[in-house]
């Protein structure tokens, strides 16, 4: 896709405009759609579509926020007609060119995606949301919360990357990184704590079904579009990895922002920062240490980064267990094409980076879900059966 926007759709400035836009004067027909949906009422949702969609001279009138916001809404539908199991675009076709076009003027793929759900959506009386539960709400919430978080931290990220690990300032920017990073895990709790597995298996997973659009398949909102796995290709993974978490980055790049594709393009061909470190240490660690004495502190700041990531692979694979337990699950993968399996790969590789640089950084403790472990077994039992 050509780049057609020049602004930063990740920024907090962008994105509050957007979640204040209504371009398809959606509000109405969007809060009608929680019954609808509850109903399963697939002829209103289609009508609903269909009065909705604009013409493309319309969206030749549009500001880029308005295009997002307008994307936000139909997508929102789209998802909910392919909840109840036919394939949306082919009962409302004229949508076609209309997704296309919005697609190109955003430089993103021609649907929703987890930004349009979570960070783009209004809160409060305007809040989109499929069913209304307030579980769905603490949902967005959470995601909505990490954003502008790990907009910073991926800016930082590429900062780092391109910081010699004997600089002092290498310390100071992975610890600011690191706070960032938090968030995560602080939004990791509030799922916990206000998300049941059962609620998101048996009454929100199906929203975020894949549908066709111009004969591309396109997967549905997912929290694998969060991009954690972008401050890992950065930190480790670039050339740390296994082909399976490989080929997982590689097919959630497009549903990412287009500042967040170039990152991934440039970490992929250069050593990540743990390679970096390992090779500054060489073959005689303790010596280079006392030859580089900034080493040290870089080691501690990157063991710790590594040990908070941990903590929220570890609560994410415990959620992940439970909401897709063959007992409960109605679908084998996450959204984003994730399986269990290859979270606790992910988890596994985390973890390992995580233990290689806590032996460089004199032997601090990586395992990150017994230290942070705040009583969540699922972090705690991975973190055992890991180990």
């Amino acid at each position: 896709m050509t780049r057609t926007l020049g602004i930063d759709l990740g920024s907090s400035i962008r994105s509050a405009a957007i979640r204040g836009l209504d371009p398809l004067a959606a509000d109405t027909l969007c809060f009608d759609m929680r019954r609808q949906n509850a109903e399963a009422d697939v002829p209103a949702l289609v009508a609903a579509l269909r009065s909705l969609v604009p013409s493309l001279d319309d969206v030749a009138g549009y500001s880029p926020e308005a295009c997002v916001a307008a994307m936000r809404d139909l997508g929102m539908f789209l998802g909910s007609i392919k909840k109840h199991g036919p394939e949306p675009v082919p009962l409302v076709p004229e949508i076609t060119p209309v997704l296309l076009e919005l697609g190109r003027r955003t430089d993103m793929v021609p649907r929703d995606t987890v930004h349009h759900y979570t960070t783009w959506n209004p809160a409060g009386g305007r809040q989109r949301m499929y069913g209304g539960d307030i579980q769905e709400a603490y949902l967005q919430e959470s995601v909505r919360m990490v954003f502008p978080h790990l907009r910073e931290g991926l800016e930082l990220a590429g900062v780092l990357s391109d910081t010699p690990v004997e600089d002092p300032k290498f310390a100071v920017l992975t610890e600011d990184l690191t706070g960032h990073v938090e968030t995560m895990v602080a939004s990791i709790d509030m799922v916990m704590a206000n998300v049941s597995p059962v609620f998101f298996a048996r009454a929100l997973r199906s929203y975020f079904e894949e549908i066709t659009v111009d004969g591309q398949v396109l997967l549905g909102p997912a929290a694998a579009q969060v991009p954690l796995w972008l401050i890992d290709q950065a930190v480790w993974a670039s050339d740390r990895s296994e082909p399976g978490y490989e080929e997982f980055l590689r097919d959630s790049v497009p549903y990412s922002l287009p500042r967040w594709r170039e990152l991934y393009a440039y970490w992929t061909g250069v050593p990540s920062v743990v390679s970096r470190l390992v090779d500054a240490y060489g073959e005689d660690p303790d010596a280079t240490e006392r030859r580089v004495p900034a080493l040290r502190a870089s080691s501690e700041a990157l063991a710790r980064l590594l040990r908070v990531i941990v903590v929220f692979r570890g609560r994410h694979l415990g959620i992940a267990r439970k909401a897709y337990d063959a007992d409960l699950r109605l679908y084998p993968v996450g959204s984003g094409g994730a399986s269990v399996d290859l979270l606790r790969q992910i988890t596994d590789l985390t973890r390992a980076t995580a233990r290689l640089i806590a032996r460089r950084a004199g032997g601090m403790g990586a395992e990150a879900g017994h230290e942070h472990g705040h009583g969540h077994a699922g972090a705690e039992s991975a973190g055992r059966r890991t180990a």
